[in-house]
């Protein structure tokens, strides 16, 4: 049973540190206007910032900027079950076997416990994230609506309907 949580908890750190590998950076994301690429996020902390002078022409795009960047701030409560799911690991180290006690809060219960408060923190936060950058679409589509010159961001996807997509962009990743 130990050796199944360990695997298990292994296998979920390696998810986590991949997954980070496929997944967009935030360094190397690049916007192309008048045929010059801009780079979008100006560091982790203020992602999108590179498109603010843009932007900023027009009120709804901008407004749906700063909405976008406030969502983007660090949630303390991401941190806080992280850590929490840490310390109930941690804590699973020092406790007996399942097999030599009757409480409840054996080792094994505290290992799947942690490992699964930290995958389920780990998909919520991803989750936020993803639905998060729909907002920064939005705002070049307003801008690009009204404004020159126009805005291209890779990836990019647009609804033409209820599930026809008009358009694909496809991005390099790199890393800083």
């Amino acid at each position: 049973m130990v050796k199944n949580l360990y695997i298990t908890f292994f296998f979920t750190l390696f998810c986590a540190i991949n997954s980070n590998a496929f997944s967009q950076e935030t360094c190397s994301r690049i916007a192309v206007v008048n045929f010059q690429e801009i780079l979008v996020d100006t560091s982790t902390y203020n992602k999108g910032e590179g498109l603010r002078f843009y932007l900023e022409k027009d009120e709804k795009a901008k407004e749906l900027l700063n909405q976008y960047q406030s969502k983007n701030k660090l949630d303390f409560s991401t941190a806080l079950l992280g850590t929490v799911g840490t310390g109930l690991i941690v804590t699973g180290l020092f406790r007996p076997k399942a097999s030599e006690t009757t409480d409840p809060l054996s080792r094994e219960t505290l290992f799947l416990s942690g490992i699964s408060l930290i995958f389920i923190n780990f998909l919520v936060a991803r989750t936020v994230e993803y639905s998060n950058e729909s907002i920064l679409s939005n705002a070049i589509d307003e801008y690009n609506k009204r404004n020159l010159p126009k805005i291209y961001f890779a990836p990019f996807r647009k609804f033409r309907g209820s599930d026809k997509f008009d358009e694909y962009g496809v991005g390099i990743q790199t890393d800083f």
